[in-house]
């Protein structure tokens, strides 16, 4: 069996993982050891050392035809990748015989519409997995996270929902299985001839073992923030939710892990409410490095606005820490233990939630057995991905 992963949808490649790829290298990592299974990564040559970085060495990689456009606009950057992936799949030699799996690792259009092109093309021949793990909001709805931001941000999110909204239906309509976050997701892609078993909740998962191996140490942080520095993940209102709390708890400290776009936006705010002293950055991390500030932590926070789910936070409930959530839709099924969820977005409760597990011990433990607990239960990679393979290859080829 072999399968076929395409993943060169980011923009260049970079230190800071987002949860696709997260979910791209672990399942690969260990699909890769099964008996029979050949798994082959339809990248651009400057990803090789990027996924070789985390762990994939064993993995076959093709390179494909690229453009050299380093220093083009973004827009057109991404267009000539699409270009460049949709002239691949449509020359590329057809497949031999056995079993062809092929993987768009994303819905981004390079990965989309590459995995689209070889299914029409190739047909019964192969089994095209889709993955789509957010639905993107109309800019102007009420749960959209790109209002009220800038006019950048605006169309940036309004031309990010006019790509997704093509290929959501086309995914609907030709893809064989379909990987989504959040059970919520399934609905929207069942159809008469794609029942909800081909339709997989891929969740994540997070290394369990090695987070019990480290010692406890004292703690230097009341909380900790882990993720990307954009709009969705709420890390800009979590400065002001910040504020509220050192208001009522001086000196409180405050980690945040990650890097993106607004992080500018995000230093600017701590200076305008003299909260240096309060925040400390650590830039992206990852392995060891990142779990000794989890072990440092008090509690994980996930102000996420928008969200599909979201395993950042629970890499640091691995380590015993309780989080403090929003009370979004997706994080009902994902974290339904181990977090205080707050009513959206109810700055002052999200700040007093906060509170309340650093004043409230036997709260505090509580939480933090519960989520041990589901860790253990539900989000140990090597669990997580046994489950994955059983789910997807179970279902030989497509009707």
């Amino acid at each position: 069996m072999i399968l076929h992963c395409l993943a060169s949808s980011g923009t260049w490649p970079q230190d800071a993982l987002d949860g696709g790829n997260r979910i791209l290298i672990e399942l690969s990592r260990r699909w890769s050891k099964k008996p029979g299974v050949k798994i082959v990564f339809h990248i651009y040559d400057k990803f090789q050392s990027f996924y070789r970085k985390h762990g994939l060495d064993q993995i076959e990689y093709s390179i494909l035809p690229s453009l050299r456009l380093q220093h083009a606009n973004l827009f057109f950057f991404f267009l000539f990748r699409t270009l460049c992936n949709v002239f691949w799949a449509l020359t590329v030699k057809p497949v031999s015989s056995g079993q062809h799996y092929v993987y768009s690792s994303s819905d981004a259009w390079p990965d989309f519409w590459a995995g689209l092109i070889l299914k029409l093309r190739f047909g019964k021949k192969i089994v095209w997995i889709a993955a789509l793990y957010l639905f993107v909001p109309f800019v102007l709805s009420k749960n959209s996270f790109h209002r009220g931001r800038g006019i950048i941000i605006f169309l940036r999110g309004f031309f990010y929902y006019l790509m997704q909204y093509p290929v959501k239906y086309l995914i609907k309509l030709q893809a064989d299985m379909v990987f989504v976050t959040s059970e919520p997701d399934r609905d929207f892609f069942i159809t008469g001839k794609r029942p909800r078993e081909k339709i997989i909740v891929i969740r994540g998962g997070v290394d369990a073992d090695t987070p019990r191996s480290l010692g406890n140490v004292p703690a230097e942080y009341d909380a900790v923030f882990i993720g990307r520095f954009h709009a969705q993940k709420g890390a800009v209102e979590l400065i002001d939710i910040w504020k509220k709390v050192c208001a009522r708890k001086n000196g409180s400290r405050l980690a945040m892990i990650g890097a993106g776009p607004l992080e500018t936006v995000i230093r600017k705010k701590i200076g305008e409410y003299n909260l240096e002293k309060n925040i400390s950055f650590f830039g992206f991390l990852d392995g060891i490095p990142k779990l000794e500030v989890f072990k440092k932590s008090r509690m994980v926070l996930h102000p996420a606005i928008y969200d599909s789910g979201g395993m950042a936070a629970c890499e640091a409930m691995a380590c015993g820490l309780p989080g403090v959530s929003f009370d979004l839709p997706a994080l009902k099924t994902y974290y339904p233990q181990g977090m205080l969820k707050t009513a959206c977005f109810d700055f002052e409760a999200f700040a007093a939630n906060i509170l309340r597990l650093l004043y409230d011990e036997t709260l505090y433990q509580k939480l933090s057995c519960e989520a041990l607990a589901l860790v253990r239960e539900n989000w140990d990679w090597n669990k997580r991905a046994e489950d994955i393979w059983n789910e997807v290859f179970k279902i030989k080829s497509p009707e």
